[in-house]
């Protein structure tokens, strides 16, 4: 019986459903991240702003984005505003929508926490030495930035690649969507696949973030 349920895993077609799955959940993924860099570093530098008024209302939207489990951000997104307002959207805009509010508030986050931890007494010396800010930014600022925030950043990463795994409750088929159709199309004659199904996405899902994270390491060692 087990052995049976290994043989689903590659009967007909289903293993390379899987990974048109996994593709659907990469291009997801890489879409958010994406967006989430560029509007996070916007933040981010908006965040360390000392107006008092910007100051609350960044640090509102982190805590709110923070506290709020990303499946009901997922929900609200995709049920209650397509019903509220009639807005036609997909299951992957919705996720792309939801991931990437979630990414640019955490990125924001990174962002600002890697400004902030440059020493003062950098800028004061650049300014003594008659640098223009400008010339702060691109030869002091960002090059320290950059180095504490990229290992971070990856690491987000393969956060946000594990996280879609939450958009099958709205239907998208993505990777698993594809496992829970295999498992029940083969319910009867294979009713243990579910363990060989789950289990190869477990390492589908390893062998994507697992080098993403090593890297991340890799970075943050050779920099220290």
């Amino acid at each position: 019986m087990q052995d049976l349920g290994l043989r689903v895993l590659f009967l007909g077609n289903n293993f390379a459903r899987l990974m048109e799955g996994l593709g659907v959940t990469l291009k997801i993924s890489l879409i958010s991240i994406l967006l989430s860099i560029f509007f996070g570093i916007i933040l981010g530098i908006i965040m360390t702003r000392k107006n008092k008024i910007i100051r609350f209302i960044t640090k509102f939207y982190l805590e709110f984005v923070r506290i709020m489990p990303q499946l009901v951000l997922l929900f609200i997104v995709y049920f209650g505003f397509t019903r509220s307002f009639g807005i036609n959207l997909s299951g992957e805009v919705s996720a792309i929508i939801v991931f990437t509010v979630w990414g640019t508030a955490e990125m924001g986050d990174l962002v600002r926490g890697a400004v902030i931890s440059i020493p003062n007494h950098q800028r004061e010396s650049a300014e003594a030495l008659g640098l223009s800010k400008s010339s702060i930014y691109r030869y002091i600022i960002v090059p320290q930035t950059l180095q504490r925030l990229i290992p971070l950043a990856i690491n987000l990463a393969t956060r946000m690649i594990k996280t879609t795994s939450i958009i099958v409750l709205i239907g998208v088929v993505e990777v698993m969507k594809v496992a829970q159709q295999i498992i029940e199309a083969n319910r009867y004659t294979a009713p243990d696949a579910a363990l060989w199904i789950y289990g190869a996405i477990f390492f589908i899902y390893f062998l994507v973030c697992w080098p993403i994270s090593r890297f991340a390491k890799y970075l943050e060692r050779r920099w220290n």
